[in-house]
């Protein structure tokens, strides 16, 4: 039985993987987003103790965690400058088009959810199901605050990459807030290393006027 799941599982991954190059390059990244979030995604999950099926939904969640977006085809995803209000509703949507995709590729209940809640915020704010606390999973808590740092620190469509130290500011002004505390204070532990592992590529980092701590969610 066992070896069964790890089979399906894998079928699964590879599955999801091939399907990733599409998804980053419709959303305007240049270094692997979904490889780089599954990374750093997976050190928090180890410094969490998280056993090996959590950490298997992880990683199918980290890979898809944007197909709802792919599935969606919006333009306004591409286009530089802020969106409107109707846009940013119709975005908002878009995790639940997420857990629907990865739904038929056959990922697990757990990953499914993850995709689902990833954009959940600490303090009951975020999307779909306005969640809050201990409510969101912690593997959807750990996927937002990764998924925060390796968008933060990408060039997108609509901003340049902020530099590790504007990153970090907005962690930790954003901490209580959009992110759980203690996921942020695990994160900060393992920075060096999860820098290490999820940059394939030297990311562009420039300074910018803009600070960071003025984005509430500073990802689409």
């Amino acid at each position: 039985m066992r070896q069964e799941q790890f089979q399906k599982d894998s079928s699964v991954i590879e599955l999801l993987s091939e399907k990733v190059p599409e998804c980053d390059a419709f959303e305007g990244y240049k270094h692997g987003h979904a490889s780089r979030l599954a990374a750093v995604a997976d050190e928090l999950a180890r410094r969490f103790n998280l056993g090996s099926e959590d950490r298997i939904s992880l990683k199918q969640a980290s890979l898809a965690h944007d197909f709802g977006e792919l599935a969606m085809a919006r333009e306004y995803i591409k286009r530089p400058g802020p969106l409107s209000d109707d846009e940013l509703v119709d975005l908002h949507r878009h995790p639940i088009f997420g857990e629907r995709e990865v739904a038929r590729a056959g990922a697990d209940r757990g990953a499914q959810l993850i995709v689902r809640w990833h954009h959940e915020w600490w303090n009951g704010m975020g999307y779909p199901d306005a969640l809050s606390r201990e409510q969101i999973p912690l593997t959807a808590r750990i996927m937002r605050v990764a998924d925060a740092f390796v968008s933060l620190t990408d060039d997108r469509p609509y901003r340049k990459a902020f530099t590790l130290e504007q990153t970090r500011k907005h962690l930790r002004e954003w901490a209580g807030l959009e992110f759980d505390p203690h996921v942020v204070l695990a994160f900060f532990s393992i920075e060096s290393q999860s820098i290490q592992v999820s940059y394939a590529q030297p990311v562009t980092t420039v300074e910018t006027s803009e600070e960071p701590s003025t984005l509430a969610s500073a990802t689409k």
